[in-house]
């Protein structure tokens, strides 16, 4: 038989066997296609789950929304007038730290910084930095606003009495600096550091301080062997330490955590579900509030008796 005979007069079987090969092809790409489709809904479920899931409080505690529609709110704390003064953490020159009264009324009292990331009450006024490049420290005081010392990337703050304590979020060059107000002096405390986002103080004097890259907590020594506290955390931010133990917030953009130390070793997550949680400050016993950047806003937790 001719080969074009041949093509032209397929048998039946053969015809029969191309009919169902291609029957099976469109089976198999339609059981493909769902099954790609049931992946990017689940996928699509689970991100909206971590986006949209409400934050849930420990057994004990309680929160409410103080503040919302406050753009990338960081830092927060209270000036010498007890106002609330609240910093967005925008580049370039576009961020500001705004002033909350009693009244609820809210305007800018700072303009022009560069990504203000971190605060806390200083002899009479308040400090802040600027994480992008090198800015300066700054001192805010009804009065006027001046420049304290210099540093790279500055983010956390925090002050013992005596001392102001700031350190740098770098990668492997951060520094822990100390600054002595009585004679304007600034110390390098420790170098090397990783991503370092946070320093606190204990009223008893110890010194905390968190690397977000290695998802640590570490206590600093006098003798320079610092001992780490903490490990395994989701990006450590920052830290608050008082009499009811060591607070950490997690700045990761889903599933973030406020954590409690406690001064017996028990390690409790007092809020879950935050996205990008910051700053934490006490107000009064057992009253806090919390910066949650990722949902712009600003919680009131407090104490809350089990079974009330």
């Amino acid at each position: 038989m001719p080969l074009a005979s041949f093509f032209n007069k397929s048998s039946p079987a053969l015809v029969g066997g191309l009919t169902a090969a291609k029957r099976s092809g469109k089976r198999g790409w339609l059981l493909a296609a769902q099954l790609v489709l049931v992946v990017l809904l689940a996928t699509l479920s689970y991100m909206g789950w971590r986006h949209l899931y409400p934050a849930v409080a420990e057994t004990g505690w309680r929160y409410t929304v103080l503040l919302d529609g406050i753009e990338k709110v960081s830092a927060i704390a209270l000036d010498a007038e007890g106002d609330l003064l609240l910093s967005e953490e925008l580049q370039s020159g576009e961020g500001r730290i705004l002033r909350y009264r009693a009244d609820g009324s809210l305007e800018p009292v700072e303009a022009g910084l560069s990504k203000p990331d971190g605060m806390a009450s200083f002899r009479g006024g308040v400090v802040f930095s600027q994480e992008q490049g090198d800015e300066a420290v700054l001192w805010r005081t009804p009065e006027r606003t001046v420049e304290l010392f210099a540093g790279r990337n500055v983010e956390g703050l925090a002050n013992d009495g005596q001392y102001l304590y700031a350190i740098e979020d770098r990668h492997g060059d951060g520094r822990l600096l100390r600054y002595d107000p009585s004679d304007d002096s600034t110390l390098v405390l420790r170098s090397g550091l990783d991503q370092a986002e946070a320093i606190s103080a204990c009223p008893d004097g110890r010194l905390f301080y968190s690397e977000k890259k290695n998802g640590t907590v570490s206590q600093l020594n006098a003798q320079g062997h610092d001992s780490v506290v903490l490990t395994g955390l989701n990006q450590p931010g920052y830290l608050l330490c008082n009499s009811e133990g060591l607070w950490i917030t997690e700045d990761a953009t889903h599933m973030a955590r406020l954590l409690r130390l406690a001064p017996d070793g028990q390690l409790h997550t007092v809020l879950s579900h935050l996205r990008s949680a910051q700053t934490l400050i006490e107000t009064r016993p057992g009253h806090y509030l919390l910066a949650e950047q990722g949902r712009n806003r600003v919680l009131r937790l407090q104490h809350h008796p089990t079974g009330n």
